[in-house]
């Protein structure tokens, strides 16, 4: 009787931990994959997913290029086996198969189990890495974390202001921009006439990203402008056409204009930097799409001085403009 009680006890534990079935799924704020957490898990505070109260326990959930599940999945196929310890398996989910790992390993000098999860998404591919401390393993068993995972479902879309809120910075217009992508979390953000399946090449967008430390010098200011313009990813062949300093929102920014091609088809194309500076660091704004487009034509520089947005001037069908304003001290608008 004395061994029945606490086992019955250690039964009732391992069952709360389970996900419930009926329990709606949770998703992290900008993410297109959600899932039923387990009990005593809940939003993370420092990155996207779950976490228990002591922050031992985490599920870091994140979006991949959607090539990224036919790799894994070419992977699985090659070695079903696994290596070096690492077992794979496989389950169904409403977001469609996931394949998934276990294996153990040590967070410092804490022994720990680790399961990572991926499945296919609407033009992404859906991760989701778990690591328990291995003292927690009774209660956060592998059949918890498996059902934690069939319960992964993926959403079409996730709303422009849900996003929007997520950055450390305000937009006040889109611009009659048609789709909103989170790129990094908390940190960069497009705004594209195109959308992520068909790709945004082809037609005209803008990214505003946080950047890190930036000169403070004016010579410096305009070397470093213009070398992040020419390291802009997905532009070859890059020739400035234009830079010069500006005054943005009574602060000192800097334009600069280059030329090139983009994609497998060498489509030339037209971008525009904003830079706007400051001792906390900066934000970037890029602006997108093919010369022949007549948005180019309406970027019109500003007097300086007079020039109260960067995106002054992408007027886009009717009198609009992209607006930019700080969410707080230290950072800088686009």
């Amino acid at each position: 009787m004395k061994l029945i009680r606490p086992l019955a006890a250690l039964t009732l534990l391992v069952a709360s931990a389970l996900p419930a079935v009926a329990a709606d799924a949770v998703f992290p704020p900008g993410l297109r994959l959600g899932m039923v957490p387990l009990i005593g898990l809940s939003t993370a505070k420092t990155f996207p997913g779950f976490e228990n109260q002591d922050g031992s326990v985490k599920v870091l959930i994140t979006e991949l290029p959607p090539a990224a599940y036919g790799e894994v999945v070419s992977a699985f196929n090659s070695n079903p086996a696994g290596t070096g310890g690492v077992k794979q398996d496989k389950i169904e989910t409403p977001a469609g198969l996931a394949y998934f790992t276990t294996e153990s390993g040590k967070a410092g000098d804490t022994p720990v189990k680790r399961y990572s999860m991926i499945v296919p998404g609407a033009g992404f591919s859906g991760y989701v890495a778990v690591q328990i401390p291995e003292n927690a393993t009774k209660i956060y068993t592998d059949e918890a974390v498996r059902q934690m995972f069939a319960s992964a479902v993926t959403r079409r879309e996730v709303s422009a202001d849900e996003q929007i809120a997520l950055m450390p910075f305000k937009i006040t217009d889109l611009a009659d921009f048609k789709d909103i992508r989170t790129l990094a979390p908390g940190s960069s953000i497009i705004l594209a006439d195109g959308n992520e399946s068909t790709g945004y090449e082809s037609k005209p967008f803008m990214i505003l990203g946080l950047i890190g430390a930036t000169p403070q010098q004016a010579d410096d200011r305009a070397r470093f402008a213009q070398e992040a313009a020419l390291q802009i990813p997905g532009v070859r062949e890059s020739r400035i056409t234009m830079s010069e300093p500006i005054r943005i929102n009574g602060q000192q920014g800097f334009e600069t204009r280059i030329d090139g091609v983009s994609g497998k088809d060498k489509t030339p194309v037209t971008v525009v930097q904003w830079i706007r500076f400051s001792s906390g660091g900066g934000l970037a704004a890029h602006h997108r799409q093919r010369p022949a487009r007549p948005v180019v034509g309406r970027l019109h520089p500003l007097p300086r001085g007079a020039r109260r947005h960067p995106a002054e001037g992408v007027r886009r069908r009717r009198r609009n403009t992209l607006g930019v304003i700080p969410a707080k001290a230290g950072i800088h608008t686009a």
